[in-house]
Order: C-alpha cells, then structure tokens, then sequence
C-alpha cells in the first residue's frame, strides 16, 4: 500500500511540474520539463516539452509505452504569442502533417489549415466570430472547400 501511495505522489509531483501555466514556466525560467510513470519499479516516459522564453511549448515530444518515440510537435509562436505554425514529426522525424493559423486584427483565429508531409492541403477550419468578437462557427473544409462539417456556439448571458 505505501509504495502505491509513493507511486502516486511521485506522479502528480511530476505532473504538477509539467502542468505549470505558461506564465508560471516564464517566471521562473523552465527550460523544459518531463513526464514519467513508475510501474512495476520500470521508469517510463510518457512526454517532454521544451519552453522559449516566453513560456510558450516549442517542441512537445511524446512517448509510447515502450520508451520510443510515438510523435514530436514543433511549434511556432508570433509576436502576441499565439500559435502560427504546428508540424507533427513521427518517430522516424519525418513530418507528418503541418498546421498554419491566421488571426485577425483582434487576434482571433481565423483559419487552421493543414497540410501533408508533401505540402498538399487536406483540410482547414475557418472560424466566425459575433460583434462582441465570440466565437459563433467553425466549419471545417475539405481539400477541395466542400463543408465537411460546421459546429456552431452558442453563449447564455442573462
């Protein structure tokens, strides 16, 4: 039972530091950080990210079972710190897929559009947004701009 508990403690340790908010990384300079499970005495990763200076997660590795690795996410940031550029590696470092956003003046999310690994597009997101600048719809397109599907939002304020 106690080396349960220990198990445990030594997880939501490890968790608690992975999970630090962005300004929490940036206050007190986290470089990077790491994510692991003890089972059965075996150490096992299960992912690691690295931090800029502004406490935005660059590069996000992550593990399978076994120890390889299952995925990397590199990622880039502009000047307001939001996300512009998402590309997803496989364990071989080939890329797999690669994720551009847009924003608007106000910096709301405009358009996610994703490419394969030979820069083909295969589908995007366009996002609409009400006068009081809320999100209201996100239609997601095919290749070839059909509406794959659309998901609407809706927001109770009185």
């Amino acid at each position: 039972m106690k080396r349960h508990f220990l198990i445990i403690l030594i997880v939501l340790f490890q968790l608690s530091v992975y999970a630090q908010s962005k300004k929490e990384v940036k206050k007190h300079k986290i470089k990077a950080s790491a994510v692991s499970v003890i089972e059965n005495g075996k150490t096992i990763n299960e992912s690691k990210t690295i931090f800029d200076a502004n406490g935005n997660e660059i590069e996000t590795t992550d593990y399978s079972k076994d120890g390889t690795i299952k995925a990397i996410h590199k990622t880039k940031f502009n000047s307001e710190g939001d996300e512009v550029e998402d590309e997803q590696y496989d364990a071989n470092n080939k890329l797999v897929e690669k994720k551009l956003t847009k924003y608007n003046a106000s910096n709301d999310k405009l358009e996610e559009s994703y490419f394969d690994a030979a820069g083909k597009l295969t589908k995007k997101h366009t996002y609409v947004y009400d006068a009081k600048g809320l999100k209201t719809e996100r239609k997601t397109l095919d290749a070839e701009g059909k509406i794959i599907s659309v998901k609407k939002y809706v927001y109770v304020t009185k």
